[in-house]
């Protein structure tokens, strides 16, 4: 069976959005005819909380345990999962994910920063932002019985790279 859309155009019927078919309907989008290229995505998201709770992570005292190491291990898995998260994902063999966090102390906020790659013919921005979010939410889960204000904001792609678009990176800080 044939997509109603060609691989090398936009949908125009849809304005852009490739997961719907000329008649509105949603479809996992076929990438048959791509080549396979070396692709990568950074993503970028971050977690603000109360000063204490902060400081819980920073000193590792959480009564859950290393917060910020177990956070890691989840944002990894949870790249490799994405497929099943997002209904249309195709799912990918990933070749590596790197995740990292930054603590903020000025703002009580942690950043968690992910690449992730694969060499396929889709690209991986959904991934790095699902274990952005995962990422983010564990540290939420973990803290919440200290801190249930805690806010997760700014998840965003920062950069992808390969595939026929090439190379795209954000123009907002």
């Amino acid at each position: 069976m044939t997509s109603p859309t060609s691989n090398n155009t936009k949908d125009l019927v849809n304005g852009g959005l490739t997961h719907f078919d000329q008649s509105g309907q949603a479809h996992m989008v076929d990438v048959s005819a791509k080549s396979d290229s070396h692709r990568i995505a950074l993503a970028k998201g971050k977690i603000s909380m109360q000063a204490a709770t902060f400081k819980l992570i920073q000193e590792g005292n959480a009564k859950k345990g290393d917060v910020l190491g177990i956070a890691k291990i989840a944002a990894i898995m949870a790249s490799k999962r994405t497929s099943d998260l997002i209904p249309l994902c195709h799912p990918l063999a990933i070749t590596r994910v790197t995740v990292d966090f930054e603590l903020h102390e000025e703002s009580h906020s942690i950043s968690c920063t992910a690449q992730v790659e694969t060499i396929g013919k889709t690209g991986v921005e959904m991934e790095a932002l699902t274990s952005v979010q995962i990422g983010l939410l564990t540290i939420y889960d973990m803290c919440k019985a200290v801190d249930r204000g805690m806010v997760m904001s700014d998840i965003r792609v920062l950069e992808k790279h390969g595939g026929k678009s090439g190379d795209w990176v954000s123009t907002i800080d």
